[in-house]
Order: C-alpha cells, then sequence, then structure tokens
C-alpha cells in the first residue's frame, strides 16, 4: 500500500472546511483558466494563419513559375515566355503539383462615369479553373470564353465596384498603360462579376479578364504567357516543392513560393506565433505561481501532521510525496477543466462564429478556429509536467521541521 497516495487522497477529498479549500478552489481554477487560455489562443491563432494563407493560396496558388528577373518584382507585370512541354512536363510529373494554370498581368486603369482607379489585370485563360475562387463570388458570374477573339467582359473587385458606383453589366473603358511615348491603349469591357476576398491587397488591386487580351494589348504571340500559378497538394512542403522545380526548370524559368512573393502577408501572421508563445509563458507562470503558493498554504495548514508522521518514523520524502500527490491532484483537475472550458469555447466558436472581427483589419469578418490536437496534447502534458516540477520547491521546506515543534504548531 502506498502510504504517501493515501494519505493525500484522504486529505484532498476531505469535505472539512478550512482555509486551504477556498485556496484550493482558487488554485484549481486559475490552472483552469491558464490552460484554457492557451488552448484558446492556439487555435484562434492556427485558424487566423490558415485562413488567411487559405485566401491567398486559393487566389495565386502555392507557388508562382516565370521568367528570372532578380531586379524585377514578381507581382509587376511579367516578361513573356513561351509555353513549352518540357515545362509542362516537369509541372506535370512533380508529385505534389495538384494543378497548374497560366497566367499574365498588365497594369491598366479603369474608368466608368469619369471616375478613374488604378488596377493590375490578371489575365486567365478558357482552361481557368474558377473552383478555387468560388468562395470569393460576392455577385454576377466569372468570365466566359465563348468569343473567338478574346471575352469582352472583366471581373472587378467589390471595393473597386463601390468606389467607382458600377453594377453588374455596366460597361467600363479600361486603358492599359503603354510605353512613354505611346498613348494608353483602351478597351471596353463589360463588368460581368464582383469578387471580395477581404484581403484588401487583393480587392483594391486586381481583376480578372481574358488573358488573350493581354496578348493583345502586349503584341504577344499566342503561346506566351506571363507564367503559372501552381496548386499543391500539400502545402506543407511547398518550399521543397519550389526548391525541386527551381532545380529542374530551365535557366530561363524561376520557381518562387507565393511567400517570397507577398512577404508582407507572411511575415505578418508569422508575428501571430510571437503572441502565442507569450501567452503560453504568461498563462504557464500564473498556473505555477498559484499552485506554488497553494501548496505552500497546504504545508503550513498541515504542519502539526508532518511532526505526527515524523514522529512515527516517516522519512522526509514520504511526506513530501503526500504534499506532492495532493497538488498533482490539484493540478490534474485545473488541467481538465482547462481542456473542458478552452475546447468548449473553441467548438462553440467553430459552430457559431459568435465572435466577429473587422474584415477590413483582420481580413476575415468571423474569428476562425482550428484545434490542433497535437497542440492540445502538448498544452495539458506539458502545463502538468513544469508544475510538478515547481511544486518539488516548496516541498523542501517539509525537511525544515522539527516533529516537536510542528505538533505543537496551531
Amino acid at each position: 500500500m502506498n502510504v504517501a497516495s493515501f494519505i493525500a487522497r484522504r486529505i484532498a477529498f476531505n469535505r472539512q472546511k478550512s482555509f486551504s479549500r477556498f485556496i484550493i478552489r482558487l488554485a484549481t481554477i486559475a490552472t483552469a483558466i491558464s490552460v484554457a487560455a492557451m488552448i484558446l489562443s492556439s487555435a484562434f491563432v492556427n485558424g487566423f494563419q490558415h485562413a488567411i494563407s487559405d485566401k491567398i493560396y486559393n487566389f495565386w496558388g502555392h507557388i508562382r513559375v516565370q521568367q528570372f528577373e532578380p531586379l524585377k518584382a514578381l507581382v509587376a507585370e511579367e516578361t513573356p515566355l513561351e509555353q513549352n512541354k518540357m515545362v509542362d512536363t516537369i509541372l506535370s510529373h512533380t508529385p505534389n503539383i495538384r494543378q497548374f494554370q497560366p497566367f499574365a498581368t498588365k497594369s491598366a486603369v479603369i474608368e466608368h462615369k469619369k471616375d478613374i482607379e488604378g488596377i493590375l489585370i490578371k489575365g486567365v485563360g478558357s482552361d481557368y479553373d474558377f473552383s478555387n475562387l468560388q468562395r470569393f463570388l460576392a455577385a454576377g458570374r466569372w468570365l466566359s470564353f465563348s468569343d473567338s477573339l478574346y471575352a469582352k467582359e472583366i471581373v472587378i473587385s467589390k471595393p473597386i465596384a463601390t468606389e467607382l458606383k458600377i453594377k453588374l453589366g455596366d460597361t467600363v473603358a479600361v486603358y492599359f498603360i503603354a510605353g512613354v511615348n505611346e498613348a494608353p491603349k483602351v478597351r471596353h469591357l463589360t463588368v460581368v462579376g464582383f469578387y471580395k476576398t477581404g484581403i484588401e491587397e487583393y480587392d483594391k488591386l486586381f481583376a480578372l479578364a481574358d488573358l488573350r487580351l493581354i496578348r493583345r494589348i502586349n503584341g504577344w504571340h499566342n503561346n506566351e504567357i506571363g507564367g503559372y500559378e501552381v496548386f499543391l497538394k500539400d502545402p506543407g512542403q511547398m518550399q521543397a516543392t519550389a526548391d525541386d522545380l527551381f532545380r529542374a526548370l530551365p535557366d530561363t524559368w524561376i520557381a518562387k513560393t507565393i511567400q517570397e512573393v507577398y512577404p508582407n502577408i507572411f511575415d505578418w501572421l508569422n508575428i501571430q506565433d510571437v503572441n502565442k508563445q507569450v501567452i503560453y509563458i504568461i498563462m504557464t507562470i500564473v498556473a505555477i505561481i498559484n499552485l506554488i503558493t497553494c501548496l505552500l498554504i497546504l504545508v503550513l495548514e498541515r504542519t502539526p501532521m508532518t511532526g505526527i508522521l515524523k514522529s512515527l518514523g516517516s522519512s522526509n520524502w514520504v511526506i513530501q510525496k503526500v504534499f506532492l500527490y495532493h497538488s498533482s491532484l490539484i493540478a490534474i483537475r485545473g488541467v481538465l477543466l482547462g481542456l473542458i472550458f478552452g475546447l468548449g469555447a473553441c467548438w462553440l466558436q467553430q459552430y457559431t462564429g459568435l465572435l466577429k472581427l473587422d474584415e477590413s483589419a483582420y481580413y476575415i469578418s468571423v474569428a476562425p478556429v482550428r484545434i490542433n490536437w497535437y497542440q492540445v496534447a502538448l498544452i495539458a502534458s506539458g502545463t502538468f509536467v513544469v508544475c510538478y516540477l515547481a511544486l518539488l520547491i516548496p516541498t523542501f521546506f517539509v525537511k525544515k521541521i522539527k516533529p516537536v515543534r510542528a505538533i505543537k504548531f496551531n
């Protein structure tokens, strides 16, 4: 029979009213709040990062393949490249690639009723898969490529449409910026759809039009494109896949992850990991301080019991284990309650969307939740282990207690 465990259970489940019972409850609640806060911060940060990243990946893919131009920004207009079977074969036979689609971009100015706005038109082909963008369609439809010359249609963002007072079916004048001494080329296109990603960098910049229109404006051949946007099966292997493509592609081609193309957004997302780690540290310290305080009070309250056990021949380590077992039960209860509260709040937000956000500031309208069970298990087990190790410190006071004085202690 484990004497230390038996005594600890008798003390823990004793219904007698005492000051220590209040402290125990306080320590349990503090531990539960700490664990719940860590679970919530982890789930919300994971959900936030995944939701924003997913929007960017759906709009641009995971990797961009285009002409190697070290002195030119990747988001600007591309230098044309000829589609060739070798590159298509490389992309088709890369195991992690789900699909790839040609595109080209062109700077332009859109005009409607004398109001103008600068945009960057993303040209796509008739084989473009709009299913990736379907969730962003706010009104209307996507492009139709039935015209043999080029589709005289355009899809613009909802914010631009609101700013220029454009309605579905309106015809807008699109002025394409040409050379220094050349007059801009104008095309009249019908607005057939509005999209909204919630990401201001996209919504106030990009419009979708026919890739053949970009070719005609630039004077490209029918087989020339700006590059490929590549969608992966496993986004976790994005950098490794980009490195493999970089080595396999011809010298004039380059493969870059979308994180390298838009580093400002992803750097901002990575900062959220720092916030999450700060919360972990603060909540762990709160749990440790509360449990240590609770254990010190238990040791002081049970000083007479300690003296009696010592007088009966119990070793210091056996008595230390009594308090360790007792405080461990408190920590376990706190961790379990924290798991219940934390996961419950996550599921409540996941299924109801009670917590709303300002989409113009956070790129999403509802706070997203993404539970990582590995992180949840790590939080629960890590909190208990760290607290248990910290609880070893106050038990050393047991060694300083003298049996005769302890029995008289009141």
